[in-house]
């Protein structure tokens, strides 16, 4: 049975207020006492309540402008299905007097990061969405947002020393930790482990990445599995040489049986093992983005963990412009759920997520 919608009147019953008083809480026009706004908010987060947008809209004057700051992506890639989810959003509230443009930066390449962030900053925008990679980079460009009071929502991974109004992201550490629980119950033997990682003009790993790898080792440790751990690089600039950097890796390293991929790119070493004819090595990935569902399904990649990244940008998006416009408060820590796919589920699960994506 669908649950009845809550009214102006039915809050300013609940609040003791008027409904006048209320609609001027809803669309911050001003003209309320700090104890009616009190009771109005409560009313409004307890039931929460989400205005007719259509209806409000037309009282809006002022132009928002909100600017997306994420990694360079193509079509089908992780970031992409960020942005998909942002721009179903921007559909819903098509009514609303909003600008919205995206500007990216090279996500392997720390100077190109602070490059885009100062142009950020030199650019007119009442709110930022973020998608960080770099810890220390993104902290600084944070509180230089603070002190212009420009607020700002993470998307993919929360920053630690920083303010977001808002963060949607699944938790990292916990997905390293299943990205180790699977790998050992995959692994029927006592060979060793690669994990596979960017290099990364700057030297930095991405802040996800770091926490992973935590989860991962934090597992592995807890069951007393002494498994040696190689770290095996890969250029995703020049990637004409990965080739060559994964023969020199296996030639000296002929005991690996599994590999750990901690970012999306987990169909760079699949490809490579499918080449090679490499059949005796388990692959653990993450992100269901194109080119490694298509890996999945031909078996090169034993498991995929999906982060729900189209939901994550729907929902940092439709938060910010409910707190921006509608003055409503939003809840500040937001995890996403982990999907477990394998190659018997990739199907039917798209098919679900098709669905009921974002209903």
């Amino acid at each position: 049975m669908q649950q009845k919608r809550i009214r102006i009147k039915d809050i300013a019953r609940l609040a003791g207020v008027s409904a006048g008083t209320v609609d001027r809480v809803v669309h911050n026009r001003g003209n309320v006492s700090a104890k009616s706004r009190e009771a109005v908010e409560k009313v409004l987060k307890e039931v929460n309540y989400r205005p007719n947008i259509h209806m409000s809209s037309i009282s809006l004057k002022k132009m928002c402008h909100i600017l997306f700051v994420s990694p360079k992506f193509s079509a089908g890639e992780y970031w992409d299905s960020i942005y998909t989810g942002i721009l179903r959003t921007l559909d819903e509230f098509e009514n609303i007097r909003l600008s919205f443009k995206k500007i990216t930066y090279d996500q392997y390449d720390v100077y190109d990061c602070k490059r885009i962030y100062d142009k950020v900053l030199k650019t007119k925008c009442n709110a930022v969405i973020i998608g960080s990679i770099f810890q220390k980079e993104t902290q600084d460009f944070c509180h230089q947002l603070d002190e212009k009071e420009i607020p700002y929502v993470f998307v993919d991974s929360n920053v630690e020393n920083t303010s977001p109004v808002a963060c949607f992201s699944s938790d990292h550490y916990t997905c390293g930790y299943l990205m180790g629980k699977i790998m050992n119950a995959v692994m029927h033997d006592n060979r060793e482990i690669g994990i596979l990682q960017a290099m990364r003009i700057g030297n930095e790993s991405a802040n996800s990445t770091i926490l992973r790898k935590n989860g991962f080792n934090a597992y592995l440790d807890e069951c007393g599995i002494k498994r040696k751990i190689h770290r095996i690089p890969f250029n995703a600039t020049e990637p004409e040489q990965n080739n060559d950097i994964f023969d020199a890796f296996f030639n000296e390293n002929g005991n690996v049986g599994g590999i750990v991929v901690l970012n999306s790119r987990g169909h760079i070493m699949a490809n490579y093992l499918s080449s090679r004819n490499i059949k005796n090595i388990k692959l653990i990935g993450v992100d269901l983005t194109i080119p490694n569902i298509a890996a999945l399904k031909k078996g090169s990649i034993s498991a995929l963990i999906g982060q729900n990244p189209k939901s994550q940008g729907f929902l940092a998006m439709r938060s910010l412009i409910e707190y921006l416009i509608f003055k409503l408060p939003i809840k500040v820590d937001n995890i996403m759920p982990l999907d477990i796919v394998t190659k018997e589920t990739i199907d039917i699960y798209s098919e679900f997520k098709d669905l009921v994506y974002l209903q």
